[in-house]
């Protein structure tokens, strides 16, 4: 099973040939909850089955369900979802996606594939990076409000101190200790003396600057999120006099991450994350206000069809989980048509709209209802 990505959602945006299928369910990570997600699955199907009836004959509507009705009985399968589900069907193609966030149940019948719910994921302001750092040892996080997993390091990143420096580590002349803390939480204490002790403290500086580039180049630039270290004050404090990370949060977690859990490390860099990302919903929310006043961007449909058509939509903003079934019938001049979801030939106009923004390189961003005022549910900054 796959995560999202944007090169996952890109190649499914290309496809547009025949019924796009998709589908989105709630899921549980563990036992009991899980037990009930492949009974919403089969109900899913139900409404599956009904919606095709309308456009297709019953002896082609097996062949459309039989790539579905393989994942019924797969007992692993069921076992080893997070929490939300995507499954994609069209001719031969036949993916399905584990979501890091819950989704509301969704099935969509249409000339291209519904992506709008995964792209939500990727394109909302509440994603943050983890680094957990000791001194001999780094890991790394990705995550949100809801939840966060460790992301598995390539051969190419070195994860310890003994891959970083090589053979330039100082040949080990003291003993590490671990010590209980303040609610069991641990520590590293380094026992040496003298200049030992001033070769150990250079070890440390010196990985810990691999460390800070790492998480520059292969996390935090070709993502963009902020990023929160969670580490021991000391150990932060000396992370910080070598770090160059623009994207590194002023606060984070005094803590030892070995010692947390994923739910209490969740917990606790949602804390520092909300300030920031409440700022960031200001700030855009202030954007588009501007550009609207200064006739520069729209929260009107048409406008926004017409000008993602042409390639001048900058960034666009759409509401989370808002849906206006219907379909782009002369993209130029921004006339739309809107129709039943259940009809196979109609889609989610706001999720055509951000497919067509980011086609040509524009920014999408998905804003929680609360935080969009505008009845619309879209709005946009024009390039000119």
């Amino acid at each position: 099973m796959k995560l999202p990505t944007k090169e996952l959602i890109q190649e499914l945006s290309s496809v547009n040939i025949g019924s796009c299928i998709s589908v989105y369910m709630p899921t549980h990570r563990t036992h009991p909850g899980n037990i009930q997600d492949p009974i919403r699955y089969q109900n899913i199907l139900k409404q599956l089955e009904s919606s095709l009836l309308e456009k297709y004959a019953e002896s082609e509507i097996k062949a459309y369900l039989a790539p579905f009705e393989n994942l019924k009985d797969d007992r692993d399968f069921w076992n080893h979802n997070l929490d939300g589900l995507a499954v994609f069907s069209s001719g031969e193609i036949f993916e399905t996606v584990s979501l890091p966030l819950p989704v509301a149940e969704l099935m969509v019948v249409a000339e291209s594939f519904h992506t709008k719910p995964m792209r939500q994921y990727l394109q909302t302001e509440d994603r943050f990076q983890i680094l957990g750092l000791t001194l001999t040892e780094m890991r790394f996080f990705e995550g949100n409000r809801f939840s966060v997993s460790e992301i598995e390091l390539g051969e190419d990143i070195p994860r310890t101190i003994e891959e970083a420096l090589g053979s330039e580590l100082t040949e080990k002349h003291t003993t590490v200790a671990s010590y209980g803390g303040v609610g069991g939480e641990s520590g590293n204490m380094h026992h040496g003396h003298g200049a030992k002790k001033d070769e150990t403290d250079k070890d440390s500086e010196r990985f810990f600057r691999i460390v800070a580039e790492t998480a520059y180049e292969k996390f935090s630039k070709p993502s963009g999120l902020p990023l929160i270290l969670a580490a021991l004050p000391e150990h932060r404090n000396l992370f910080r006099k070598v770090n160059k990370n623009p994207f590194l949060l002023t606060e984070g977690i005094d803590l030892n991450p070995d010692a947390l859990s994923a739910d209490r490390l969740r917990t606790m860099a949602w804390e520092v994350m909300e300030p920031e990302y409440d700022q960031r919903l200001k700030n855009w929310s202030e954007k588009v206000a501007q550009a609207i006043a200064d006739q520069k961007g729209s929260d009107l449909i048409g406008d926004i069809v017409a000008a993602a058509t042409s390639g001048r939509v900058e960034t666009l903003l759409l509401e989370k989980d808002r849906i206006i079934p219907g379909k782009i019938v002369d993209a130029a001049n921004g006339l739309i048509e809107t129709g039943p979801l259940s009809d196979p030939e109609t889609d989610d106009l706001l999720d055509d709209i951000g497919e067509l923004v980011e086609k040509f390189g524009g920014k999408v961003l998905v804003l929680p209802p609360e935080k969009m005022s505008l009845e619309s549910g879209a709005a946009a900054i024009f390039r000119y």
